[in-house]
């Protein structure tokens, strides 16, 4: 058995590589010819485009996986049925049960390879690549403005960050409190911030426009916040109504329950981001009682997706059991990696669908790979018992 295992297993991966290497090789010559036109309007170098386009291969690897799956090993299925290897081995003893456990060995590998290129060397694939635009472009990363929400015992937060750097400094920083009736308590504007992995926000040049005199967790701090050298910009600026207090600070720190990766989460891309960022991402949203939905369909389809590749694996079995004739493994070939497109644009059309009617995320996202799991079976299954 070990020597039936040795020869599926290589012809499998052998098959599964050169497709997956023909797929990287199309799509890195797409990436670098767009880089290479970017980097060039920037005044930059060949070597640049080339390193952007490599940064961006995990990504396709990830994003490529289920359908290089399945095609290798149908490819891998038909070519042993064709020559009757595949009979051989049913004579010496290799039944339907024995062979559905050896692809099933095989798909939990391809399933634990997608999870780690998906999870790790992804998400620092794309930061790097991130950091290589933003360098390229004066600092300024593609991270979009974002509001988020945050409440610190009867205060509600509003916060909104203008832009994100390569450096993890954001930008034009607003932050609004509001008291337990939701009237206005106090603003801040921020020039630029920083947050930590605890949620301390450290702010440069703060402007603090207070609506009362009563301390507040946003304000409190205030009097221990380093003051300007300058005496005049230390005082407090009183407008015409007396009612509103105004303080600049050059430096400012708040506590709050915004950690570094719900606001990196909050700004960039949720596809490249990891399952357990995606999962802290919606539990903070669900605590503030935010809209979750999407980033919530998300987490579930990133945590399903590994599942897809056991999936194509599984309807790439039944192939073994056909009985090819001189010109006909190409049809059959063909149908079954429509098959598998198939599957993948069911897979996005049922996410966005879950969106829109607000179905259960988790079963939006496995409800594809139940379906097409339970079509591979059923042929395997007619195909030992009837053909």
């Amino acid at each position: 058995m070990r020597t039936v295992r040795r020869l599926l297993y290589r012809d499998i991966l052998s098959s599964f590589a050169l497709v997956m290497a023909g797929f990287l090789a199309l799509f890195f010559f797409l990436d670098f010819i767009d880089d290479l036109d970017r980097f060039q309007r920037l005044g930059l170098g060949l070597g640049l485009a080339v390193w952007s386009s490599v940064l961006k291969l995990p990504g396709r690897f990830y994003e490529l996986m289920p359908i290089a799956v399945l095609i290798g090993t149908i490819f891998s299925m038909a070519r042993l049925a064709q020559s009757s290897e595949f009979t051989i081995l049913r004579t010496g003893g290799l039944g339907p049960q024995r062979a559905l456990g050896l692809l099933s060995v095989m798909a939990l590998g391809f399933a634990v390879l997608a999870f780690v290129v998906g999870d790790f060397v992804n998400p620092w694939a794309d930061r790097q690549a991130q950091l290589l635009k933003s360098t390229a472009s004066g600092g300024v990363t593609n991270a979009q403005g974002a509001w988020m929400k945050d409440r610190i015992g009867d205060f509600n937060y509003a916060v909104h960050v203008g832009r994100a750097r390569s450096n993890g400094t954001m930008e034009d920083v607003l932050v609004f409190e509001f008291d337990s009736k939701g009237a206005m308590a106090t603003r801040l504007t921020a020039k630029s911030a920083t947050v930590d992995a605890t949620g301390r926000w450290q702010m440069n040049d703060v402007r603090l426009t207070q609506w009362s005199r009563v301390a507040t967790p946003l304000s409190q701090p205030a009097a221990n916040a380093p003051q300007p050298k300058d005496p005049a910009a230390a005082q407090d600026k009183l407008s015409e109504n007396p009612a509103i207090h105004e303080i600049l600070l050059p430096r400012f720190d708040w506590q709050s329950q915004l950690p570094a990766g719900v606001v990196s989460a909050a700004v960039q891309p949720t596809w490249n981001m990891s399952t357990l960022e995606l999962y802290r991402y919606t539990r903070h949203l669900s605590s503030q009682e935010q809209s979750s939905a999407q980033p919530e369909i998300q987490f579930w389809r990133k945590a399903f997706y590994p599942f897809a590749c056991m999936v194509m694996v599984a309807l790439a079995l039944p192939f073994a059991y056909l009985h090819f004739r001189s010109g006909g493994i190409s049809v059959k070939v063909f149908g079954g990696i429509m098959l598998g497109i198939s599957f993948v644009v069911l897979n996005a059309i049922t996410g966005h669908l879950g969106l829109l009617r607000d179905w259960t995320p988790w079963l939006v996202a496995s409800a594809p790979s139940l379906l097409y799991l339970g079509i591979s079976m059923a042929a395997f299954y007619w195909l030992v018992r009837y053909r």
